[in-house]
């Protein structure tokens, strides 16, 4: 392999890893250290899908490692590549969300203290689930493992799959389909959501503006830097998709946005790495949590080494005491033998005499 394969297939590992295990700390701690609040399921949402999206990376890796040949089955890739897509259309709704409810909370003040509850907050998340769900159900009908005349297996789309039974012309509709699906994704996972997030920020900007408020550098921090990754990490890959879709065949461009896609797949993963720092460790309130947690976590393992050692030293003393009383009690035996064998030879002695 060259050195860029090597470095991408390395890459692609440090996200997963990193990924896999902020999220399953921010799962862990929120889940089971933080109180339930409207804030703690949007985070728990979000980071079940950064985790979702994570664990799935390691199975891309294979792909590119065996170069960039699908060897797993039908079955996997679809699914693979669902988890991938349920993930862009989750994050982008689930951002969206959070910041429509920071919008809210303060154009709204009365209505969000009235109305704004974890229950409803929890459906808002399943509706948000249903949809990414509903949205991701054409991209897997349309994934497939294609053989290449090179040997190679491509995990890809097949669009020419449950073709219509009137007259129709294959070239067209697949055509169709791809546009469709491609500008599905530009404008439901990423246009529209980031249009949300600019223009609740910027109310809530305009709102402390017109109060006479300061707004604090953390929360200007956070926007700048939310609406920043959001688009870093997902724009190269809508940019390429479309390319790809619109370049006539076997123009340079396309041949280019095709070899782009894979890279520019891999800094989108980049996006579960992020969010996970953005939205959870930006709280000094959750980091102390998170810090207390793994500090407790600490102290029990330490806690137990510590019982286990002493329950063995305990173990070894009372070894060595039962050993002493053990020896003691024979020796005293064998004293008092020695002194009844000496009393019986008396007894006899004088008996004879």
């Amino acid at each position: 392999m060259s050195s860029l394969s090597v470095f991408a297939i390395s890459l692609h590992g440090l996200f997963s890893t990193i990924g896999i295990i902020e999220n399953l700390l921010i799962l862990g701690v929120v889940g089971f250290h933080v109180r339930r609040s409207v804030i703690s399921v949007w985070i728990l949402n979000l980071a079940a899908s950064d985790l979702l999206a994570t664990a799935s990376l390691p199975f891309f890796t294979l792909y590119m490692a065996r170069g960039k040949t699908w060897t797993l089955g039908k079955t996997v890739c679809r699914l693979h590549s669902s988890i991938f897509f349920l993930n862009m259309f989750v994050s982008g709704f689930l951002l969206a969300a959070i910041s429509l409810d920071r919008c809210l909370v303060v154009l709204q003040p009365v209505w969000a203290q009235n109305y704004r509850n974890v229950q409803r907050v929890g459906k808002v998340c399943g509706v948000i689930w249903a949809l990414a769900v509903l949205f991701t159900i054409p991209f897997y009908i349309f994934r497939d493992t294609i053989p290449q005349p090179s040997g190679q297996i491509q995990c890809y789309y097949n669009y020419a799959q449950l073709l219509p039974a009137k007259p129709f012309d294959l070239a067209s509709l697949c055509k169709e389909r791809k546009e469709a699906l491609a500008f599905m994704k530009l404008f439901l996972a990423f246009l529209i959501p980031l249009l949300i997030i600019i223009l609740s920020y910027a109310a809530v900007n305009n709102r402390l503006a017109r109060r006479g408020c300061r707004r604090p550098f953390r929360f200007v921090r956070l926007v700048v830097a939310v609406v920043v990754s959001f688009v870093l990490c997902w724009a190269p890959y809508h940019i390429f998709f479309i390319i790809e879709v619109m370049a006539p065949i076997g123009h340079p461009a396309q041949s280019f946005a095709s070899n782009a896609l894979p890279i520019s797949a891999t800094i989108s993963f980049l996006n579960s790495v992020l969010n996970p720092v953005l939205y959870v460790f930006s709280c000094p309130d959750l980091c102390n949590k998170i810090r207390h947690s793994m500090g407790a976590v600490m102290e029990s393992v330490l806690a137990e080494d510590l019982a286990e050692f002493a329950r063995r030293r305990s173990t070894a003393r009372s070894s060595v005491s039962t050993s002493e009383m053990v020896l003691k009690q024979r020796n005293s035996l064998t004293t008092l033998t020695g002194k009844d064998q000496e009393y019986t030879k008396s007894l006899t002695e004088s008996t004879l005499d």
